[in-house]
């Protein structure tokens, strides 16, 4: 699975490329029209296009057109303009959605993913709930990068050193905060309900912390390290 971008803009292409690889999305980038019509029909592996309607090669309606003579695979369009008729013609074509410029890449992403999801495809399977990469502070669940403070990124990256094991609240303090006595036990359990405000984002109705009474706090899932 691909997401294949066509946009001739480099500055716009780097933030929406980061975006999706963010949520799990690989992406294939061409800045031509042309190219990427020739890259689609070489690789059956593309699940949905991000196309620029003003490239430098073409008119991305046209290049829209000439794709559904062959290919019904969803289109999104990207485009400077904000007129209404732009974005009828552009959905009457056969584009599944239109973005129109100046727009947010993580909003982009979310769109792509609700596509995916309605025609049944997702983001790429991986089994693994959780992925960590150590030397760089990240921690992806279920696929999607996670966006934690310093003490965030420490509480769930102990958890998942040894996960179903009981933390007591002392025992995360010891191993987190670097100054542990001049905190309150309490502060644990505020970033606690953060994370799990940040995990419930990604998968909705799934706790992965547990909370154990007069004992302390537990994760579960399957980890990989990265």
């Amino acid at each position: 699975m691909a997401i294949l971008l066509i946009e001739d803009e480099a500055a716009i292409t780097d933030t929406v490329i980061y975006a999706l690889e963010s949520e799990g999305l690989p992406c294939v980038w061409k800045n031509l029209g042309r190219e990427g019509i020739g890259y689609l029909r070489d690789h059956e592996d593309v699940s949905l296009i991000i196309l620029d309607v003003g490239l430098s090669d073409g008119n991305g309606f046209e290049f829209c057109k000439e794709i559904r003579r062959d290919s019904n695979v969803p289109i999104i369009f990207l485009t400077a303009r904000n007129h209404e008729i732009d974005r009828i013609v552009g959905l009457e074509i056969g584009a599944d959605d239109y973005v129109s410029k100046p727009f947010s890449p993580r909003e982009l992403a979310a769109r792509v993913k609700v596509i995916l999801r309605r025609l049944g495809q997702g983001t790429p399977a991986d089994e693994t709930d959780f992925v960590i990469d150590r030397s760089k502070g990240r921690i992806r669940y279920r696929g999607a990068l996670l966006e934690l403070t310093h003490y965030e990124f420490q509480i769930l990256a102990l958890f998942l050193q040894q996960p179903e094991r009981i933390f007591s609240r002392a025992q995360i303090m010891d191993r987190v905060w670097n100054e542990p006595d001049a905190s309150l036990e309490r502060a644990v359990d505020t970033h606690i309900k953060s994370l799990r405000a940040k995990l419930s984002v990604i998968h909705n109705g799934n706790d992965p912390i547990h909370t154990h009474r007069g004992m302390g706090y537990s994760l579960s899932g399957s980890v990989r390290e990265s």
